[in-house]
């Protein structure tokens, strides 16, 4: 069960206010079935208490190709449920548009009941292109009540007002019957545009209109006023957001040099240069720095080494400059990074273990100081290329914990023919990426390929798997 809608009580001809959130792949045929049942009582929905009105089955993309599918409800063994009849309506939401808060209330409604008030709620409609209306949000009923206060709620731009500030908005106000039978009150027309000017310590109202009193009455005026009390933007911002605002890219790339890789001047290792092909070190480098590069104005790329007894004195490392300057581990380019990588291999002794970790925290380092900012200036993105599975997984998953908070995120490239089945727990596909200790990571940061898997197809194929 993915979810379920809210129960509206006393009706053949529901209008669902819950919006079912599903990811969508276009490459995969993804089964749906909805099931629609008559609710009677506190427990939960579909239990054996309450009656199966009649089901539903189709797929995602049959709903995303046609937008609106209207499809017959069937009963067990396939018979008919009547003239039943279901309509899905999808639209595609976007994460860079956001959501917005809004707080309404209304003032001296007209009383449609004799022998108490009205027990008012709020209906707001999006009007479509083609003037059709979609529900958009149905609040609380408050009882008794003809200057009702309703609980403020949020809603994405994206389903208010498909991202356009102009589309015009219909809010009804409605007497709740509990025999589903609502009287309406009134009506009126807005925009987001207008609803903006509640923003801060403004206020923004309408008149409450019912067509039919306004032909009838001679002096009306209205049947009550609704005011937006507040209205909070919450922005989302995507990638693009970023990238268009400025935001820089800073690649780092990190080599893994142990001993596992074979002797680079042997030419089954997998660090031998070979003048006619690239090995898979430099592949895999040039088909995730040659994206990168479009996103960092100074082109220049951090390029450093771990795994390996570096001079002069030979000692391991798990973090050294490929170009051998401490001071300044940055090349010029894709192209500069190659030419320090293979200058770099005959000065060092590959060596072990395979460590992470302490490359993970030092771009972290420099991650942290520029959150520090608030400028979202920069954002990190370290490349990991090792031909094994890691020795300090346990100070990687602290570390990668550490980084998610970070404006970082991180590639992980597994060269050769390795078991990197355990590599699979970094990226966190299978389930959250937890440190030691238990703590999730705030967000997923990591991606692992295989390269073997994408070595034979193209470019381009191998950067979008990346």
């Amino acid at each position: 069960q993915v979810d379920r809608s809210e129960v509206i009580k006393s009706n053949l001809n529901p209008v669902f206010a819950k919006i079912f959130t599903v990811d969508y792949y276009f490459e995969e045929v993804q089964k749906l079935r909805f099931e629609v049942y008559d609710s009677h009582g506190q427990a939960g929905v579909g239990t054996h208490d309450d009656d199966f009105l009649g089901g539903m089955e189709c797929t995602v993309g049959q709903i995303v190709a046609q937008k609106r599918v209207t499809k017959p409800l069937f009963l067990k063994y396939g018979k008919f449920a009547g003239k039943s009849t279901i309509t899905i309506i999808s639209e595609e939401i976007s994460g860079n548009n956001g959501y917005v808060e809004l707080a309404f209330r209304a003032k001296k409604l007209d009383d449609k009941d004799l022998f108490s008030k009205s027990d008012p709620f709020l209906e707001i409609y999006r009007i479509d292109d083609d003037r059709s209306e979609q529900l958009v949000y149905r609040t609380e009923v408050v009882k008794n009540n003809l200057s009702p206060i309703w609980e403020p709620f949020k809603v994405s731009l994206n389903s208010l007002c498909s991202c356009e500030e102009k589309r015009k908005l219909r809010c009804v106000v409605w007497d709740y019957d509990s025999r589903g039978k609502h009287d309406f009150i009134g009506e009126f027309f807005t925009t987001f545009e207008e609803m903006q000017k509640a923003m801060g310590e403004n206020k923004v109202q309408w008149d409450c209109m019912n067509p039919k009193y306004k032909i009838k009455k001679r002096n009306y005026k209205n049947s009550g006023v609704v005011v937006l009390l507040d209205l909070k933007i919450h922005r989302v911002y995507s990638f693009l957001d970023y990238i268009m605002g400025g935001c820089q890219i800073h690649f780092t790339v990190a080599i893994d040099f142990t001993a596992s890789n074979g002797d680079p001047r042997n030419s089954c290792s997998l660090h031998y240069i070979n003048p006619y092909q690239p090995n898979e070190y430099l592949k895999a480098l040039v088909a995730v720095g040659e994206i990168c590069q479009d996103y960092d104005s100074d082109k220049k790329f951090s390029a450093l080494g771990f795994g390996a007894r570096i001079p002069p004195k030979y000692e391991v490392s798990h973090d050294f400059a490929i170009n051998f300057n401490p001071e300044n581990d940055e090349c010029e380019g894709i192209q500069g990074v190659v030419e320090s990588y293979q200058s770099c291999l005959p000065k060092i002794q590959l060596y072990g273990p395979t460590n992470v970790a302490p490359i993970i925290s030092k771009v972290a380092r420099v991650a942290a100081n520029e959150e520090r900012t608030k400028e979202a200036s920069q954002y990190f993105i370290l490349l990991i290329l090792t031909d094994g599975v890691v020795t300090d997984m346990a100070d990687t998953r602290e570390a990668i914990v550490r980084a998610s908070y970070l404006p970082m995120s991180i590639i992980i490239v597994g060269v050769g023919n390795a078991d990197f089945t355990d590599m699979q727990i970094l990226d966190g596909d299978d389930g959250v990426l937890r440190s030691p200790k238990g703590e999730p990571v705030l967000r997923a940061i990591v991606q692992f390929v295989p390269f073997r898997e994408f070595k034979n197809v193209s470019g381009a194929a191998t950067r979008s798997c990346l």
